[in-house]
């Protein structure tokens, strides 16, 4: 402020004209000398300075003016924290009475909880397998009160979900399962499924073909081809062609629908749950099979784009 105080004491030596502006100020104010109006001037300017120095709101108050509030609109909207990535579940509920047990687990993958309609049907099922699991061990710890025979109380259920083929439209989905529900051993079967995301439904991937009889006749020699290789190489020597399993029809089986591009489907697999074409020492039975000419043509019209050859 002091240098500025010493510029503005500078006054012009009697005798000499002043500035333009100092001239219209002089008009302006009849009877005043040339060192009353270089004194008003300073003054003035020095509460411009002052103004100049104070705060919004003190120059506010001094004019009598209302403080501009700040507008709301205005201010910053903090960012939409992203929402958090679907994740795998994992479901499980046991339970033990002495050495009695109930157990129980039911797991999808992320792409599942991606679509809430296929997690809610997913949901509904997990609930209604569990009410039934624990039903019927309430009536097993009920029957076998006091016995020493815990195989017949004790239950188990294991599904899990996975990804086959996630394509645009569809997701492909298996899943297998294993059931304990008293005796020797439990068994274990598998299920299959596509979620169409344009019709917002499931379908069984047997429903993707114009009936069961063109499946077969698209895939059955294969297939039955495809398990007589795997039987030999499980069974050896004790391979016989009279065995009781006889090669099962596609009807029998799980179908899966697969990709190995993720734009279209062009494989086939099919799994026989034990006891469907061999002992349940076996286990399961599995072949993966191309997509030819025969295949496209069991397709229905309404699934034939999403299917291609196998290159």
């Amino acid at each position: 402020m002091r240098a500025t105080m010493f510029h503005v004491k500078h006054q012009a030596r009697p005798g000499k004209q002043g500035s333009g502006a100092g001239l219209a100020r002089a008009s302006a104010y009849p009877g005043w000398t040339g060192g009353r109006l270089m004194q008003a001037s300073a003054m003035a300017m020095l509460g411009l300075m002052l103004a100049g120095c104070s705060a919004p709101g003190d120059v506010a108050d001094a004019s009598g003016a209302e403080p501009i509030a700040a507008d709301p609109a205005q201010a910053p909207v903090p960012p939409v924290p992203p929402a958090p990535a679907p994740e795998k579940t994992d479901f499980t509920d046991n339970a033990s009475k002495g050495e009695a047990k109930r157990e129980f687990a039911y797991s999808w993958p992320a792409e599942v909880s991606a679509i809430p309609a296929l997690t809610e049907r997913f949901t509904t099922e997990r609930d209604r397998l569990l009410a039934e699991q624990k039903a019927d061990w309430d009536g097993a710890l009920r029957e076998f009160q006091g016995s020493d025979c815990i195989a017949c109380i004790n239950r188990g259920f294991e599904k899990t979900w996975e990804v086959v083929a996630d394509l645009p439209r569809f997701l492909s989905l298996s899943a297998s399962f294993y059931a304990y529900t008293g005796g020797a051993h439990g068994n274990s079967a598998y299920d299959a499924l596509v979620w169409d995301r344009e019709a917002q439904a499931a379908l069984d991937p047997k429903s993707m073909f114009r009936s069961p009889s063109a499946l077969q006749d698209a895939l059955g020699a294969s297939w039955c081809k495809a398990l007589k290789t795997e039987r030999i190489a499980r069974l050896g020597e004790n391979y016989s062609e009279d065995s009781i399993f006889t090669c099962p029809p596609l009807a029998d089986l799980t179908v899966l629908v697969g990709s190995s591009d993720k734009q279209s489907f062009d494989r086939i697999g099919l799994i026989a749950a034990p006891y469907v074409a061999g002992s349940y020492a076996e286990g399961a039975y599995e072949a993966t099979l191309p997509v030819n000419a025969a295949v496209l043509a069991a397709i229905k019209p309404e699934y034939r784009a999403v299917f291609a050859r196998a290159k």
